[in-house]
């Protein structure tokens, strides 16, 4: 007897080299690598210690302003810490939270999304129910109240993060998989016995990687903004450890008076979060069959 061809089509990655990048991804992946060497080599890029205060340079501004201190390009906090160190620093925490918490969201609804999309049945409707009520709760709420009880370490930030966030994948990947599983290939594996498992990840899993990758993509940006703001209510990571969020709460009160505590901070939550908005979109329109 003939040996079946159960050969798998996949949409996505594809094999075409996709839109040319565009200026904006471009940009935006130059800046990402520049963030990701910068929080690699942030021991040797920092001029001081980011946590080593010095009250007699408290409050300085960036060097090209009025009295300004040549040896802190960016000026110094509320009590003398250098800003270009802790931006620098920061930049660890805010990409360690959204690439790991991304990571960790990807793995627990992946698997999610391809169990409940090719199974079905009783089992579809346990998991989806399970999605639809961690939806239901505002996220906010859940991270404070975890974050709460079992205290703010990063480690436990990230995890807390991703095992929160990722419902969007599960949704995603089930609606993918409902639809991959009626094509010719995944039947063509059931006739000649292949094990389920063997299925998903030899079959259906290479076909829903597209959009993962997307939404991989667009996460680590929304994580990257949200460990910020946990940061900034006090809920984040805790000093010693720099965060931009932390910089931020600390710079509130002198908005009016000492505007670089906040403005820089600032500025790379900003420049970091779109330079991966850009390359998400450009993943877009490459990975999504949808897009085209």
């Amino acid at each position: 007897m003939a040996d079946v061809n159960i050969a798998a089509p996949r949409s996505g990655p594809p094999a075409r080299l996709g839109p040319r990048l565009s200026p904006l991804a471009m940009f935006g992946i130059i800046l990402v690598i520049g963030f990701v060497a910068m929080a690699v080599f942030a021991p040797l890029l920092a001029p001081y210690d980011p946590s080593v205060p010095d009250l007699r340079a408290r409050l300085a501004p960036p060097f090209w302003t009025e009295g300004g201190v040549p040896g802190h390009l960016l000026g110094t906090d509320h009590l003398g810490r250098d800003m270009l160190s802790r931006l620098i620093f920061g930049s660890r925490v805010a990409l360690l939270v959204g690439f790991f918490g991304v990571i960790v969201a990807m793995v627990i609804g992946v698997a999610v999304g391809l169990v409940s999309g090719y199974f079905s049945g009783k089992f579809d409707a346990v998991l989806m129910g399970i999605v639809n009520s961690l939806l239901a709760i505002p996220n906010t709420l859940l991270y404070l109240t975890v974050l709460a009880v079992f205290g703010q370490s990063l480690l436990l930030l990230v995890l807390i993060i991703g095992c929160i966030n990722w419902t969007t994948f599960a949704r995603v990947v089930r609606g993918e998989v409902l639809t991959i599983k009626r094509r010719e290939f995944i039947e063509a594996s059931r006739t000649i016995g292949q094990r389920p498992v063997v299925t998903l990840f030899k079959h259906v899993l290479p076909n829903v990687m597209g959009p993962i990758i997307v939404i991989a993509t667009m996460n680590v940006a929304m994580l990257i903004i949200l460990e910020a703001s946990l940061s900034f209510l006090g809920f984040g990571v805790q000093p010693p450890t720099v965060t931009w969020g932390r910089m931020l709460a600390d710079g509130r009160n002198y908005v009016a008076t000492a505007w670089w505590l906040a403005a820089f901070p600032g500025i790379m939550i900003t420049l970091l979060t779109l330079s991966l908005i850009f390359i998400g979109d450009w993943m877009r329109d490459r990975f999504d069959p949808r897009s085209e």
